[in-house]
């Protein structure tokens, strides 16, 4: 693999970052962005774009990634329940902007393209998965979370919804509604001698 160039790297991140926002009256959505106008935005050619990344989709979601992941931190300074209230706040908050549009248009051509499907679990998905699943494993760590509920169960029962939101463009998708769906799992996941 070719040693990339940072200074290439943040160009053709923040061209494709730049293209794809909403806010711009040339954007353009995910289906109409190719990697020949990154290359042009960015100031580089298609060969290095595609030495680095096999697909338009892997760039989208790598530009998406590193602002994603410097948004939705997952604190360890604070008890794992409140961390968790965080962090779902966080990732509502974020998919109420520009950034969710880009996330449904991701979820929407993994529908149809098996390359970008499993591109986008193995860049994005897993890793945000696993994330999740550890905090969560605190939680039943510090009694917070049932222990007889598998924490990857949990994750999914607590993310999904802000997924079906951004997707269906339903209301709650803010920090309010992540903590609303956050209260009422609740109910059924905390420990039975937890306060």
């Amino acid at each position: 693999m070719a040693v990339r160039s940072e200074t290439s790297r943040l160009a053709i991140l923040e061209a494709t970052a730049g293209l794809l926002d909403p806010r711009r009256p040339d954007a353009l959505t995910l289906q109409k962005l190719s990697i020949e106008r990154i290359a042009r935005e960015a100031g580089v050619s298609k060969t290095t774009i595609y030495r680095w990344w096999p697909s338009k989709a892997a760039v989208v979601i790598d530009t998406f990634l590193d602002d994603h992941v410097a948004r939705t931190p997952t604190r360890d300074d604070l008890p794992a329940m409140d961390a968790l209230r965080e962090h779902l706040s966080s990732v509502a908050t974020l998919y109420a902007g520009h950034e969710g549009d880009l996330m449904a248009q991701l979820i929407a051509e993994c529908q149809y393209d098996p390359e970008t499907m499993a591109e986008f679990k193995r860049r994005f998905y897993d890793q945000r998965l696993e994330t999740a699943v550890g905090l969560i494993e605190r939680a039943v760590a510090e009694g917070g979370v049932r222990t007889d509920v598998a924490p990857v169960t949990i994750a999914q029962m607590l993310y999904a919804p802000l997924y079906f939101r951004l997707l269906f463009r339903e209301s709650g998708l803010d920090a309010d509604g992540a903590v609303d769906i956050l209260s009422t799992a609740l109910a059924g996941i905390r420990a039975r001698d937890a306060s």
